[in-house]
C-alpha cells in the first residue's frame, strides 16, 4: 500500500476500497462466533478489535519504516487522528447499539442505506463533487439491493430509538469518510499514519465503555475466542481499514459509500456458506442488485479518473 496518497492512483484506490468492502462484512460472522462461544459485549469486542488492530497497524508501520514525501505538520496529524477515531467510534458503537435496539437488518438497511445519501450531500456542499445521472442510479440500485438483501426475509420489528441510532452511525461513517476525502485532495496525505492515529482515538474513547460492559469475557473454549479476536483484529480491521483510508483518501465520497455496500453482500455469502443460513431468493436478488451497482459504479469512477488525468495532461502539454 502506497504510504503517500498523493501517489494512489484512482484505479488502485477502488481495489482497496473492493477488497475493504469485503473483509468488513466477515466481521459479522467472526462476532457471531464470537457471541457463541463467549459472553463478551459488542462494545467489549470494538474495543479489542481496535485496540488489537492498532498493535497490528503499529508494528507493520515500524517495520515499513518509510516516511511520506511531505510530511503533514503535527497539529495536522493531531487533528485528522482525533477527527477520523472520533467518527470512527460513534460509528461502530452507535451501529452495535442500534442492533441491539432494533435487530440487525434494520440498523443495517438504516446505517448503510443512510450513508450514501449523507456523503452525496456533503460531498456536494463541501467539495462540489457531482454524482451524475448514471451515478445517481447506481446509488438507487445499490440501495434497492440492499433492502431486499436484508429485509427479504421478513418478520422484522422497527424500534424508533433504534432508528436514530443507525442514523447516528451513519452520520459518523460519513463524517469520517467526508474528512478523509476533503484532506487527501491536496496530496502528501499519510494513509498510514492517518490508520495508526484513528485508531488510537478511537480505543481511548471506547476503554470506558467497554470496562463498564466488562473487558475480559468467560469462556470455555479461550483458544478458540483468541484465534476469532486475532483475525477480527487483523483482516476486518488493520488491513480493511488501512486499505478503507487510502482509498478513501482519493475516490469520490459518494462512490466510497456505495462500494462500502459490499459488506452486506459478504456477510450474508459467509452467513449462507458458514453458519448454516439458508439461500433465498431475496438473498441472491438483492446480492445481484448491489454486486452489479457497485461495478457500474466504479467502472465509471475509473473512466471519469483516466479522462480527468487526460485533461490535466493537455492543459499541461
Amino acid at each position: 500500500m502506497s504510504n503517500a496518497v498523493s501517489g494512489l492512483p484512482v484505479g488502485r484506490g477502488l481495489l482497496y476500497l473492493i477488497v475493504a468492502g469485503a473483509a468488513w462484512g466477515t466481521a459479522g460472522a467472526a462476532a457471531s462466533l464470537v457471541y457463541r462461544i463467549s459472553d463478551m459485549g459488542p462494545v467489549a469486542l470494538s474495543f479489542w478489535r481496535c485496540a488489537l488492530g492498532l498493535v497490528l497497524l503499529l508494528a507493520a508501520l515500524l517495520l515499513r519504516r518509510t516516511r511520506p514525501a511531505a510530511p503533514e505538520p503535527l497539529g495536522r496529524r493531531v487533528l485528522r487522528a482525533t477527527a477520523t477515531g472520533i467518527g470512527l467510534a460513534v460509528f461502530q458503537t452507535a451501529y452495535f447499539a442500534a442492533v441491539s435496539a432494533t435487530g440487525l437488518a434494520v440498523a443495517t438497511v438504516v446505517t448503510l442505506g443512510a450513508g450514501p445519501v449523507l456523503m452525496a450531500l456533503g460531498a456536494r456542499v463541501t467539495m462540489g463533487e457531482r454524482l451524475g445521472r448514471g451515478g445517481l442510479a447506481a446509488v438507487v440500485g445499490a440501495l434497492a439491493g440492499l433492502v431486499v438483501l436484508v429485509l427479504g426475509g421478513g418478520g422484522t420489528t422497527v424500534d424508533p430509538w433504534g432508528v436514530l441510532l443507525a442514523l447516528l452511525s451513519a452520520a459518523g461513517y460519513s463524517a469520517m469518510t467526508l474528512l478523509t476525502r476533503w484532506w487527501g485532495r491536496d496530496g502528501g496525505t499519510d494513509s498510514s499514519g492517518t490508520t495508526v492515529g484513528a485508531f488510537a482515538v478511537t480505543s481511548l474513547v471506547l476503554l470506558p465503555f467497554a470496562a463498564v460492559e466488562g473487558l475480559v469475557p468467560h469462556t470455555d473454549a479461550p483458544g478458540g475466542l483468541l484465534c476469532l479476536l486475532a483475525y477480527v483484529a487483523t483482516v476486518p480491521t488493520a488491513l480493511a481499514y488501512g486499505l478503507y483510508f487510502a482509498g478513501a483518501a482519493v475516490v469520490r465520497s459518494a462512490t466510497v459509500s456505495v462500494i462500502m455496500l459490499l459488506e452486506p453482500v459478504s456477510a450474508a455469502v459467509l452467513a449462507v456458506a458458514l453458519l448454516g443460513e439458508r439461500l433465498t431468493a431475496a438473498t441472491l436478488a438483492g446480492t445481484l442488485l448491489m454486486l452489479g451497482s457497485v461495478a457500474g459504479l466504479a467502472v465509471g469512477e475509473a473512466r471519469g479518473a483516466r479522462v480527468r488525468k487526460a485533461e490535466r495532461e493537455a492543459v499541461r502539454a
